[in-house]
């Protein structure tokens, strides 16, 4: 399996309402940087891989940039728990790339537990990846194949 943890881009400063801050919307920077990761992103993935967003309209905006289709989830969602989050994508049992669209501190919890058993707050940069890899049942230790940032992602072929 490849699970592909994709932070949302840049948005809007937040609130503390839960409602409006479900609303935000990317910035102008976030929006350009959600392209150019979602323009390389689409070159990597295989046809056949499962795209998953969090409902909020700063993720839903950043899963558009990839020009695919994709799925809404609450598992994913800023209330989610990493646990909700892994049974959502199917870690490690998906035979199919999964690319998660959501929220800091969440998906540095999803990656921390993967690697290390514990939901620590592992920061991930704003619309930054991290892609995650298993060889196979055989050999199961999770890898990292591939972190990056928006401001790197461009110069990479």
């Amino acid at each position: 399996m490849e699970l592909i943890l994709w932070r949302h881009a840049e948005a809007e400063p937040h609130t503390e309402d839960e409602v409006t801050d479900q609303l935000r919307a990317l910035t102008p920077k976030g929006a350009r940087h959600a392209s150019r990761v979602g323009a390389w992103l689409d070159r990597q993935l295989p046809a056949g891989s499962r795209i998953l967003t969090s409902p909020a309209t700063r993720c839903v905006q950043t899963a558009e940039a990839l020009g695919r289709k994709f799925a809404t989830a609450d598992a994913l969602n800023t209330h989610s728990t990493p646990e909700a989050i892994l049974d959502a994508c199917g870690w490690p049992r998906q035979k199919t790339p999964v690319v998660v669209v959501g929220h800091n501190p969440l998906l540095g919890q999803v990656a921390a537990l993967i690697f290390s058993g514990v939901a620590h707050e592992w920061k991930m940069r704003k619309g930054s990846l991290l892609w995650i890899a298993r060889k196979s049942d055989e050999d199961p230790a999770p890898f990292i194949r591939l972190a990056v940032g928006p401001d790197i992602v461009g110069k990479l072929r």
